[in-house]
């Protein structure tokens, strides 16, 4: 019966370092998953920051865009628009500008006519 229990007792103790063995391979898988999990997050918070600052860059950029078109539209709502030249093409073309005369050419006209006058 003594053999028989002390059998039992190997057996349990066996067992028991097994278990131990079994719980130390977890516990150290379990430090590995945990250092791998942590070095992930930081890679992961670090490309999360460089995105972050991306953004506020594109976001800077497109404000930046908005003000320029908003200049844009500005400026081409006090520019002439093609009736408006028009218009004024067809006043100068009426006119004809380039039949104007100086004042030089008018003070030689009455120069001209007062010395024909003279002469009758």
């Amino acid at each position: 019966m003594e053999l028989q229990e002390t059998q039992i007792g190997f057996d349990i103790n066996s067992r028991v370092r097994e278990l131990e063995g079994k719980y130390n391979l977890l516990r150290d898988r379990a430090l590995i998953i945990n250092q791998n999990l942590i070095t992930q997050y930081k890679k992961t918070a670090t490309e999360l920051n460089s995105l972050n600052s991306d953004i506020k860059e594109i976001k800077g950029d497109i404000f930046k865009l908005k003000e320029t078109v908003r200049h844009l539209v500005s400026e081409l709502n006090s520019t002439a628009r093609k009736e408006d030249v028009r218009v004024l093409e067809k006043y100068i073309s009426f006119w004809n500008p380039l039949k104007f005369m100086t004042e030089n050419d008018v003070l030689k006209i009455i120069q001209k006519e007062a010395e024909n006058g003279r002469r009758d």
